[in-house]
């Protein structure tokens, strides 16, 4: 990787670089082309940062030219709105105040060169600053107020901006940081992709299992990627990658929505897309789309009321009974009588402004089809765990809380399932999708919904394809990456 610092008067950096390339903002915003085949990564020094300034177009073509700069042009729009900050890292504001407790002050100035501070005592705090805001150069200015500090500006600044007494720490600090650079770029095997997979190590019922997880990472390295996990206090280095693969639940109001919306922004390839997710997550717009589609599915109600009358006259009972935004059978439930409904009903109403009731239709277990780009991945039987009506029982002991699992050839699985699925994932989009089919007698197929970010567990899904899941997944994610950048 070609490493440039760009600054408006090269021959007045205060600092000695071993293979850091330095030119001026004019050389590079005029005619620096780099070398074919090089990724470059550019530092942006300039004297001013302001919207259509010298050092805004810097980054701004260096974006355009395929280079990554720091700052990102993101970077600089959202510097000026702090409370972005804020919104997408609330622990931010918890290490801010512990960081600063001490202080008798109501003000605090923090300088932050490439992520660190002259007191070691900041430099975690530095760190989480420079991951959400990655400028080489940052002075960010707090205030204490009556909930506690928050942080009031941000400044990105230039070397004039930088006491002289900070000097020799400035330097030792760019010394380490580039060395740095250099050892992680021979640790990526000078592959030329890279790709994020956002994991929470915390989440008890993630998508993939830990041996999945390795394999897609085997596969992504056949395919020319490096890969590296993330997780959600990473949202400000994804303009570091080509790609991003959500391997956590996802939901709306959460930060996997923020990594997916960013991502695209960023002009990443995204699985899950922001578009699929506000689709699948929601069941009331699901039910509604497949109706339009004329696709089979349950008998439903959308209510938005408790009116048990008009439930037991187009439903009847048993019925089901869900939240529209529930995963994983969670916000699901049964009711087997009225009682049961009522109750449900008004835990439910707390929740949503909206439920769905649907007829109960109970089968020995529910067809899986996994869709990747509007063809299938993998089929599966998901049976019901062990004495319930759901594949998930999450009352039940931990060995019975899901039903085992048969993967079936592809072309062994009944043709009408196959339309039903590749008609219910071709309305979503092109991404990767989980079919929920239920097969009655009759050749019916009824949809029960489509799930974004589906589960691909190593010995599930993948037991009869093996390998072949993972690489048609990440061969999607190369072929979609050199079309972006014209390969």
């Amino acid at each position: 990787m070609i490493k440039i610092l760009v600054t408006d008067k090269p021959s007045k950096i205060p600092l000695r670089l071993h293979d850091v390339r330095v030119c001026s903002a004019i050389e590079y915003l005029m005619d620096f082309e780099g070398e074919k085949n090089e990724t470059c990564r550019v530092f942006n020094l300039c004297q001013s940062y302001k919207y259509q300034s010298r050092g805004y177009y810097v980054s701004l073509l260096a974006e355009a030219r395929g280079h990554r700069p720091i700052p990102s042009v993101k970077t600089l729009v959202d510097i000026q709105n702090v409370s972005i900050l804020n919104l997408s890292s609330p622990q931010l504001d918890a290490m801010v105040n512990k960081a600063l407790r001490q202080l008798k002050s109501s003000e605090f100035e923090l300088s932050i060169y490439f992520g660190k501070n002259m007191s070691a005592q900041y430099d975690k705090l530095c760190g989480e600053i420079y991951r959400h805001f990655r400028a080489p150069l940052l002075r960010v200015f707090l205030k204490k107020q009556p909930q506690g500090w928050e942080i009031r500006r941000v400044k990105i600044l230039s070397l004039n901006d930088i006491p002289e007494t900070h000097l020799p720490f400035l330097q030792a600090t760019a010394h380490t940081y580039f060395s740095k650079q250099h050892k992680n770029q021979h640790m990526r095997k000078a592959l030329p992709f890279t790709l994020a997979i956002l994991v929470n190590p915390d989440e008890e019922n993630p998508p993939s299992n830990p041996r999945a997880l390795k394999n897609f990472t085997a596969s992504a390295e056949k395919y020319g990627f490096h890969t590296e996990f993330v997780t959600k206090k990473d949202l400000p280095r994804l303009a570091e990658f080509n790609a991003l693969f959500i391997r956590e639940s996802t939901l709306v109001n959460h930060h996997t929505y923020l990594f997916s919306r960013r991502a695209q922004s960023e002009g990443l390839v995204v699985i899950d897309d922001p578009e699929s997710i506000l689709k699948c997550t929601n069941k009331v717009y699901l039910y509604e789309l497949l109706k339009s589609l004329k696709i089979p599915t349950p008998r439903t109600l959308i209510q938005q009321k408790k009116d048990i009358k008009e439930i037991m006259k187009h439903i009847g009972l048993p019925c089901v009974v869900k939240i529209p935004d529930s995963a994983f059978s969670l916000g699901v439930k049964k009711a087997e009588n009225a009682e049961e409904l009522e109750a449900i009903l008004d835990s439910f109403f707390q929740k949503s402004e909206l439920v769905l009731v649907q007829e109960y239709t109970p089968t020995d277990f529910d067809w899986r089809v996994g869709v990747l780009n509007h063809r299938v991945l993998f089929v599966c039987k998901y049976y019901m765990a062990k004495g319930h009506w759901q594949i998930y029982n999450w009352q039940g002991c931990p060995s019975d809380q899901s039903g085992y699992t048969d993967a079936i050839p592809v072309e062994e699985a009944p043709d009408h399932v196959i339309q039903a699925a590749l008609k219910s994932a071709k309305a979503i989009g092109r991404g990767l999708y989980g079919v929920d089919i239920k097969e009655l007698p009759g050749n019916k197929a009824i949809v029960i919904e489509v799930n974004d970010n589906p589960s691909i567990d190593a010995g599930v899904e993948d037991f009869l394809l093996k390998h072949k899941v993972y690489d048609s997944i990440m061969s999607f994610f190369a072929n979609e990456v050199k079309q972006q950048l014209g390969l």
